[in-house]
């Protein structure tokens, strides 16, 4: 059985969630992620199967959004925004099941760490697990259905900025709860892989946040409904007076 320090092993994993930066004080090593390679198979077809879908998926759903908000396509085929909406949500919750299929057939494929085959390790990926699951639904009874999957392309607005929990609490916690899901699963699981895959998915996360940013802002734009502010004016003399 293979061996790895757990302060190590978290210490590293934590270096590339937190692109190396400064944390809680202390600044990480990002030289002790790149240890966990010598414990995974890179080769193997199910961890490659893994990255590929992690990839994929906000690749996917970004690209079809913005096609979908430059053309209409979508609705017009399904019929209104609202289907179109419905059908590509549909869709994406698809392949988040094929991701998360593909990354625990990726764990179950390669060895365990003993450092992190023990009790406490199990429930301190439980709790995690748990808290992720937590954002992840309380997301989406914020967002609700059509808020969650990318309506405002759509032309599909929410009257105001959520703001309760867990909007309260950090941004974008429907994918940082989906990242900390595959975390607790990982230390459940002591898998080098899964931390590994867990690191990819918090890095095309955020590549998509960067990249919803823009795309958010121009699809807002081109949907807000116009204030009074926005009404054209004339002058006074233009109107007879008695």
């Amino acid at each position: 059985m293979m061996q790895v320090h757990l302060c190590t092993l978290c210490h590293g994993l934590a270096s590339v969630l937190c692109n190396g930066k400064r944390v809680g004080g202390c600044t990480v090593d990002v030289t002790a992620m790149a240890q966990l390679f010598g414990y995974v198979d890179m080769t193997d077809s199910g961890f490659i199967a893994a990255i590929l879908s992690i990839a994929f998926n906000p690749f996917f759903w970004n690209v079809v959004a913005r096609w979908e908000h430059k053309t209409r396509a979508l609705s017009r085929v399904c019929g209104s925004p609202h289907t179109a909406c419905y059908c590509l949500g549909t869709v994406i919750l698809m392949l988040n099941c094929v991701r998360s299929h593909c990354f625990t057939e990726a764990m179950k494929s390669q060895p365990k760490l003993e450092g992190l085959d023990s009790h406490w390790a199990y429930c301190s990926g439980l709790v995690i697990l748990a808290v992720g699951t937590l954002f992840v639904i309380s997301s989406f009874l914020a967002l609700g259905f059509t808020g969650t999957f990318l309506g405002d392309y759509f032309g599909i607005l929410m009257e105001a900025k959520v703001t309760s929990f867990p909007f309260s609490v950090l941004d974008n916690p429907m994918y940082w709860g989906s990242t900390a899901i595959y975390l607790g699963w990982s230390l459940m699981h002591a898998s080098p892989a899964g931390l590994l895959l867990t690191a990819v998915v918090a890095i095309s996360y955020t590549i998509a946040v960067l990249y919803e940013g823009v795309l958010d802002t121009s699809a807002q734009r081109a949907f807000a409904l116009p204030t009074l502010s926005d009404l054209p004016t004339f002058p006074t003399e233009m109107y007879p007076t008695n």
